[in-house]
């Protein structure tokens, strides 16, 4: 079992769709497995692998505290799916010896390579028709649920327009949801608005750039809530 070579294309694919199905190498919660197949990636998978770059954007936020992750990390060879190459371990099979006096003798050859040929094509189909099946599968978007906090200069601040210019910002994945004002003290209200993104598309850093980008009403921005949904 395995990934193969988790640097290379070939083997992020296989990750991609080893994910495509899950939300962690092993089991329901991240763990030591999740680790070890994190760090053997050298860079964020490609957009097009959207199931293995949402699984490494969620394990990225757990670096901190990875130690504590339960499970024991084994060796990245042991993770995957079955029937793919473990190219980690660094070591070649060993070569079968070779037997002189069968070198000039080949009884079965010709049907070994028949079988064999025979054997790759029907591989190859069913490989086909697994990737199909796969494709077919809409990706799975993860969403998060973010309230904010949006606190104004002082008790003068248009309030009303500062809530029209943080509804203004339009972004791909981002959906403004309800919104109330909430007094702070002397007389000042800050706007608590809630929005739905989509994860790979609008971050919280994203927002505070273009809400705080309007300082003619704008002070400050927080992020109150932050939930995945």
């Amino acid at each position: 079992m395995g990934f193969g070579d988790l640097k290379t294309p070939s083997g992020l694919k296989v990750l991609n769709d080893f994910l495509s199905s899950r939300s962690y190498i092993e089991g329901f919660v991240p763990s030591q497995a999740d680790v070890a197949v994190f760090e053997a990636i050298s860079s964020p998978p490609a957009a097009d692998l959207c199931h293995a770059l949402r699984w490494f954007n969620h394990i990225k936020s757990y670096q901190k505290e990875k130690n504590s992750l339960p499970g024991v990390k084994k060796p990245l060879g042991q993770y995957g799916p079955s029937g793919v190459a473990d190219s980690t371990s660094g070591s070649a099979p060993a070569a079968a010896p070779k037997d002189d006096e069968d070198d000039d003798i080949d009884l079965f050859g010709s049907e070994d390579e028949e079988e064999s040929a025979e054997a790759a094509r029907l591989k190859e189909e069913r490989l086909a028709e697994y990737h199909a099946k796969k494709a077919k599968k809409p990706a799975v978007i993860a969403k998060s649920s973010i309230l904010l906090d949006v606190k104004p200069w002082d008790d003068e601040t248009d309030m009303t327009k500062l809530e029209e210019c943080v509804r203004s910002i339009q972004l791909d994945g981002l959906l403004w949801g309800q919104s109330k004002l909430v007094p702070v003290g002397y007389g000042i209200k800050k706007l608590q608005i809630g929005c739905v993104v989509e994860d790979d598309k609008v971050g919280t850093d994203i927002l505070e750039e273009k809400i705080t980008a309007f300082d003619d009403y704008v002070q400050s921005m927080d992020v109150a809530a932050f939930n995945k949904i």
